[in-house]
């Protein structure tokens, strides 16, 4: 059985976005890159919202030299992508299916195949809700920026064991919890 993992960058006051939709304080240097590409390698499926795929659809043409982002490129091309959308009309990149309706019972035969992300707060604090997320890993910045949109819905309770914590030379921090 695959597990489901939730993943975000966010600001130490858990915003994935400040208010005016920037992330901009979030861009990885090499240190972290490599970490997060080496956590995304087993990944098979990336579950999307429409938001969150139009931002991650750029590494399906990305043009670079860079050994990481080439590697990551690979890794995020590689995987199948469901999107859910109930306002885009079409996808655009290949090996990607657009679903109108979050489905609980299909992210569940999903795992069955194997490992399973879920980007983007809507949509992750949606697969915590119906209780199918194993693993939350946030890679807290070392910035607040007030208000924005929330790693972590407000409205569920989760028990949460520590399985990973690691500090990167940037400020950042990465802790992942298992699901309890």
């Amino acid at each position: 059985m695959g597990r489901l993992v939730y993943a975000a960058i966010t600001s130490l006051d858990l915003y994935t976005n400040d208010a005016d939709g920037r992330f901009d304080w979030a861009r990885p240097d090499e240190e972290l890159h490599a970490f997060v590409n080496d956590m995304e390698r087993p990944i098979g499926t990336y579950l999307y919202g429409r938001r969150m795929y139009e931002t991650m659809a750029v590494w399906e043409t990305m043009d670079t030299a860079e050994p990481l982002l080439v590697d990551y490129a690979g890794i995020w091309r590689a995987a199948d992508k469901i999107v859910y959308s109930r306002t885009l009309e079409a996808v655009s990149t290949p090996g990607t299916t657009l679903e109108r309706e979050f489905d609980p019972d299909a992210v569940r035969a999903l795992k069955e195949r194997g490992d399973v992300s879920v980007g983007g707060a809507g949509l992750g604090g949606e697969a915590i809700r119906f209780g199918l997320v194993d693993e939350i890993h946030l890679f807290l910045h070392p910035i607040v920026v007030g208000g924005g949109t929330r790693a972590l819905p407000d409205d569920v309770r989760v028990g949460l064991e520590l399985i990973a914590e690691r500090r990167f030379a940037s400020g950042v921090v990465h802790v992942g919890y298992r699901v309890a």
